[in-house]
């Protein structure tokens, strides 16, 4: 699988507007590829290309599209199941990449910023944090085959793990989002997918 050419695109555009230097490519082609790798089934390209697709359709809607497009870039960069840490490591690849790069170092320091928002353990705080994790969370308000589809890549990433566990552990990850007032922060998402993400995840939860 190749990236469409209007992706390519958005992230030539992202990365002069971040102030990098050079076209990028070696480093997004490593970042293709490591979304290609074997343990991963959901956290893949097509979640990537999602993610991707789905901010072009409201980039004229947020605060920094360059700095997003290059957050979802990295924000599964690094993806070990075990790891404790893979946003972190992604979010300093994400910094070290752009100052290597000859970018500003707000700029590296804001799209780290951006990555580590993806973690999920606070509600976003910020406004380009707020559309970055929206988009990411986007799943939870897809359609019911989507969805479905969804669960089941996630499981199949945790295959080592027993049943009863799994289920009692992603149950807790669900009802997380569930029990948050909002499970969208922007406006725009809430309105487009709150209530379907509520009902996908009252039905996985059953």
């Amino acid at each position: 699988m190749t990236p469409p050419d209007a992706l390519l695109d958005s992230w030539q555009s992202a990365w002069h507007g971040l102030g990098a230097q050079g076209d990028g490519q070696a480093l997004r082609e490593a970042l293709w590829a490591a979304y290609a790798e074997p343990q991963r089934r959901y956290h893949s390209q097509q979640h990537l290309l999602e993610c991707l697709q789905l901010l072009e359709s409201v980039r004229h809607l947020t605060p920094e599209p360059a700095a997003i497009t290059i957050a979802l870039w990295f924000h599964d960069a690094i993806y070990e199941l075990l790891g404790k840490d893979n946003e972190t490591r992604s979010a300093a690849w994400a910094a070290q990449a752009l100052r290597d790069a000859g970018a500003p170092s707000h700029r590296a320091e804001q799209v780290q910023r951006l990555v580590l928002a993806t973690r999920h353990q606070a509600s976003p705080q910020a406004e380009d944090e707020a559309w970055l994790v929206d988009i990411d969370l986007a799943i939870l308000g897809a359609e019911p085959a989507r969805f479905a589809e969804y669960e089941a890549q996630i499981r199949a990433e945790y295959g080592f793990v027993p049943e009863t566990l799994f289920r009692t552990k992603r149950a807790e990850v669900l009802r997380a989002f569930l029990e948050r007032p909002f499970i969208y922060s922007s406006a725009h998402f809430r309105a487009q997918l709150e209530e379907q993400a509520r009902a996908n995840l009252r039905r996985a939860l059953a």
